[in-house]
């Protein structure tokens, strides 16, 4: 199945958006979050859900599905593109709160910014999971094992350039869940 990849990504991506909801709520009732939380945050939604996620998507996915008749320019490809570049946009912004937020203490446009790229990200990938991979799996299917093994060769290069392996993303969203949740205490 040509999306399986993608989706496993989403599920991670899913854990990360939990441990940053309640990030927002601590921050919401006052509380101080460290460097330890933020950082990892911000870290995984630049490398891992751009740079990795987004980046199959774009090289592998988006083309397959153009090759099958779908056009880029309009349509389901042109509103995830344009949800990535939004997406890029807001990562960028949460970083530059985030790192006021360390040097000030001020949280509230950290809070805003966070807010914003949870409500975005989970839009779009319920977009993603419920309307796109549904067309991509009835349209890719002859080409399902090519496009897996591009997605994977995707994955590979990207967290490679990074210098980060998926494992130490999985570990990170189980990290964060368990910060965020220490934290609550």
């Amino acid at each position: 199945m040509s999306t399986a990849s993608l989706r496993r990504d989403h599920d991670l991506i899913e854990k990360v958006i939990k441990a940053m909801e309640s990030t927002i709520q601590l921050l919401n009732d006052g509380k101080q979050i460290p460097e330890s939380i933020l950082l990892p945050v911000i870290d995984f939604s630049k490398n891992f859900t751009d740079v990795c996620h987004h980046s199959k998507e774009e090289n592998s996915l988006f083309p397959a599905l153009e090759q099958a008749g779908m056009p880029r320019n309009m349509g389901p490809i042109a509103m995830m593109l344009i949800d990535h570049e939004r997406s890029r946009e807001i990562g960028k912004e949460m970083e530059n709160s985030a790192k006021d937020y360390i040097l000030s203490g001020n949280s509230t446009k950290l809070i805003s910014d966070m807010q914003q790229y949870v409500e975005h990200i989970t839009e779009h990938l319920w977009k993603e999971n419920n309307r796109l991979f549904m067309m991509a799996e009835a349209r890719l299917q002859y080409v399902a094992k090519k496009v897996d093994k591009e997605l994977n060769d995707i994955e590979e290069l990207k967290l490679k350039e990074t210098g980060k392996t998926r494992e130490h993303y999985e570990q990170l969203a189980e990290t964060l869940i368990r910060d965020v949740s220490q934290h609550r205490n």
